[in-house]
């Protein structure tokens, strides 16, 4: 190998014999070419020793007759050249091996084009859809790794071992202890096989679908921790306006903006059905109630129905884990179960286990936030709902009123499709939203004012009402009625007859029941409902069914004669707000029959409610008794807008049926067919009597509004 040096010196790898001199050309470079031998050994001790110390050049210089900078030179190029030679021969093997990997990418993306769907051979998503779920999958992964490390570190403090050995244990437990992701944390269930229960609380709830078990330490401390992830979210969205909220432009209400939401919460979908879908809302109000009587009524099962009775047809508390500090309840936290149904038989009812959990975060101020647990398992439900951080901020104000903001935020899985009439409304969140919590909770809180007033006007009392504890009595009364008639309106364990009615195409809904309640009739009960569509705003609805000169109109049982209003009650500023003892017309038979009646109006709607009662009971309630025991039946009409327009206001028309917007009006009855208390005394007749009955009076009421030729 032939290897030119160049240097100061004109050191050069040839013999004296072979050297070449320039003596004419003044500065002229001299080479020197080594020879062969030399050559041959310099490259031999290269592969040994590529890096010669300053010793084995010199010894090298001596056996080769070279001097010692010409062996340093020729090691430093040529370890240059092998450098050299080695990246061209790695260039050259990447160059290949990316030319192949090229192919091979190629063919994959053109079998990708050609493939097609295994199950329904159709072709394969889009690359856009594709990216999409990609992006899903992997804040579906951090989530749950979050939430491993979170139910790791406390496994870890509450069973006192490390990680290391909890996870030796995991095939030992087997299926005993199984860590299973949820929504909001990962859940430990304990199966019968591993006892770590502490003193363990036996629930017996049979009046819910749930199945009773046991509450551990462990539970306790994964409720905990889920209940303060979602306080810290429910506070953000209390606070936060834009870019979290947005305005609906067609009526001003506010709702979550999904893709802002996504990014401060990500969080995988609850339910993975296509019929699956998220209702969010905010809306706020004054009430008359002081903030810790809100607080309190909140934290109470029963009082927190009561202030709800058009909305809430059962709630219980299953479990106090905390019950927050004295005097201000800050830190409570328990485990609750709540139904909700509005409307009609037409709407399904929601079914909620929850956590609620208050907080007061500066002086009066409060926050209380619900979000679903998966504490009971085996539990069935109409609707598959899944309620995620929602609740309300209630703010202390002056002259014992509190300002409530509300954010109610669920998803829902409709199983079976919402029905026709209703599906608008249950949609745009107009029925289960925030604004129906805080207008309810508005009406409620005047009717409790009322309620409590020291005197009321002369002119309400009608000369029957002698006394304030007479006129609460009858408040006490029609308050059980109200709740009652909503309670029904669900028909849990309705019968369909859709053949049975010609009054609309959505049929009558029956449901028969065994009633054996304080302060309802013994015996069959048979309740029957029916909804249908009017053209007309529902607050001209209101005033008809309001009118005491009307009621000939659409009440079967008045024989067309008039009835005459003996006491009035009004229960909130708007004179739709009231209650009303109503004598009926003579009649032989029934001449110590009275009518009580109450009627409830806000922004979304409103009810008429009433129940025959005989004279010697509402002799009890008048005179201030203890009403509990009066037997009470009753009947009633529920209005809405149809949720083609928020106002409800029967202008506007809608886009996708083309007519114009109007009312949806559930007529409901509750007949009791036999005192006995068994099933076998219901027969066709009395279906066709309940059926006749609410036919009829479907029909005058619409001949009445003049709406007789619709559908």
């Amino acid at each position: 190998m032939d290897f030119m040096m160049e240097g100061r010196g004109s050191y050069g790898g040839g013999s004296g014999d072979e050297q070449e001199a320039s003596n004419d050309r003044k500065g002229k470079k001299t080479y020197h070419r080594h020879n062969p031998y030399q050559i041959q050994q310099l490259e031999s001790f290269f592969r040994a020793c590529p890096h010669p110390d300053e010793n084995q050049r010199r010894q090298l210089s001596r056996e080769l007759g070279l001097e010692t900078k010409q062996i340093k030179f020729w090691f430093q190029n040529k370890r240059t050249q092998t450098k050299t030679q080695n990246e061209r021969a790695d260039n050259s093997s990447l160059r290949t091996e990316n030319e192949k990997i090229q192919c091979e990418n190629l063919a994959i993306r053109e079998a990708l084009r050609n493939v097609i769907c295994p199950s329904c051979g159709g072709p394969p998503f889009g690359e856009e859809e594709r990216q999409r779920n990609l992006h899903k999958l992997r804040l579906e992964n951090a989530h749950l790794k979050e939430e491993h490390e979170k139910v790791s570190n406390l496994l870890a403090k509450y069973i006192g071992k490390p990680i290391s050995q909890l996870e030796s244990l995991l095939p030992v437990l087997g299926s005993s202890l199984d860590l299973s992701p949820r929504s909001s944390l990962t859940q430990i269930v304990l199966s019968p096989a591993v006892n770590l229960m502490s003193d363990p609380v036996i629930l017996d709830r049979t009046a819910t679908p749930y199945q009773s078990r046991g509450i551990n330490d462990l539970e306790n401390a994964l409720m905990m921790e889920t209940a303060a992830t979602a306080l810290e979210e429910l506070i953000r969205l209390l606070r936060i306006d834009e870019p979290l909220w947005m305005k609906i432009l067609n009526d001003g209400r506010g709702v979550l903006n999904r893709d802002s939401y996504e990014k401060i919460f990500p969080r995988p979908n609850h339910f993975k059905s296509s019929n699956a879908r998220t209702e969010s809302s905010k809306a706020s109000g004054v009430v008359t109630m002081s903030a810790m009587q809100l607080v309190d009524a909140f934290l109470d099962a029963d009082k927190w129905a009561d202030l709800f009775p058009t909305v809430i047809i059962n709630a219980e508390t299953f479990h106090i884990i905390d019950p927050g500090m004295p005097g201000n309840r800050s830190g409570a936290l328990q485990l609750m179960y709540q139904q909700m149904h509005i409307f009609s038989p037409l709407v399904s009812p929601r079914d909620f286990c929850f956590l609620r959990h208050c907080q007061q975060i500066e002086h009066g101020v409060w926050v209380i936030v619900d979000v679903s647990y998966e504490f009971l398992k085996d539990c069935v439900t109409s609707a598959r709902c899944w309620r995620l951080p929602s609740g309300c901020m209630i703010q202390e104000m002056p002259n014992g009123c509190s300002k409530v903001t509300w954010v109610e935020h669920v998803e829902v899985d409709d199983k079976t499709q919402t029905h026709r009439l209703y599906r608008d409304l249950v949609f745009n969140t107009t029925a289960y939203g925030a604004e129906r919590w805080v207008f309810t909770l508005q009406r409620m809180c005047e009717r409790l004012a009322y309620t409590f007033r020291d005197c009321a006007p002369s002119h309400e009392l009608g000369g029957v009402l002698t006394s304030n504890e007479g006129r609460r009595s009858i408040m006490k009364l029609s308050h059980r009625m109200v709740k009652n008639f909503c309670g029904v309106l669900s028909m849990s364990g309705k019968l369909d007859f859709p053949q049975l009615s010609e009054v609309n195409n959505s049929g009558v809904r029956i449901s028969v029941r065994i009633s054996s309640e304080l302060g309802q009739p013994s015996g069959t009960i048979v309740s029957a409902a029916t909804s249908l569509w009017l053209p007309l705003q529902p607050e001209s609805i209101f005033n008809f069914f309001k009118d005491e000169k009307a009621r000939v109109q659409w009440d079967v049982l008045s024989n067309g004669s008039p009835v005459h209003e003996i006491a009035h009650i009004l229960t909130g500023v708007h004179p739709g707000n009231s209650i009303l003892i109503i004598r009926q017309p003579f009649v032989p038979t029934e001449n110590n029959m009275l009518i009580l009646q109450e009627s409830c109006i806000d922004p979304l709607g409103s009810l008429v409610i009433y129940a025959p009662i005989d004279m010697p009971a509402m002799n009890i309630a008048t005179s201030g008794q203890d009403p509990s025991e009066i037997l009470i039946l009753p009947s009633g009409f529920v209005i809405t807008g149809d949720g083609r327009s928020h106002s409800g206001v029967g202008a506007s028309t809608s886009a996708t049926s083309g007519r114009p917007s109007g009312s949806l009006l559930t007529v409901a009855f509750q007949i009791l067919v036999s005192s006995v208390s068994s099933s076998k005394q219901l027969n066709v007749e009395s279906v066709a009597t309940v059926n006749t009955l609410i036919s009829a009076t479907v029909q005058r009421i619409k001949a009445a509004l003049n709406c007789s030729g619709l559908d």
